[in-house]
């Protein structure tokens, strides 16, 4: 079995900071890609990053320019840096994992509210 274990998420202001965090942990021989993933109320669940074993990076849009992510491989976990909250980015934001022979994996989700 593959677990991954977000946590982070929270409330917070305009302009304000979080970041969130995802460990991977069971059956795991090495992961490859790793990203997240969010849905807000009433939307479809859309990317937001994503990295590569080796530290490539891609963003949607949305997030370009003020969301970092960031793994540390040693530990499975994968991190999600964000800056200048707007409210607009408001969701449940999900990790993903690509674990190699086993599929690709998801997180439980974890709640990132921006609201003054």
């Amino acid at each position: 079995q593959v677990q991954l274990v977000e946590s982070g998420g929270g409330l917070v202001q305009p302009g304000g900071s979080l970041r969130l965090s995802c460990a991977a942990s069971g059956s795991i021989f090495s992961i490859n890609d790793m990203g997240w993933y969010r849905q807000a109320p009433g939307k479809e669940r859309e990317l937001v990053a994503y990295i590569t074993t080796g530290g490539g990076r891609r963003y949607a849009d949305a997030a370009e320019g003020r969301f970092t992510i960031s793994r540390d491989n040693a530990e499975n976990t994968v991190y999600l840096q964000m800056n200048s909250l707007k409210p607009e980015d408001t969701a449940v934001y999900y990790c993903v994992a690509d674990v190699a022979f086993r599929g690709r994996h998801w997180g439980q989700g974890t709640q990132v509210s921006v609201s003054s």
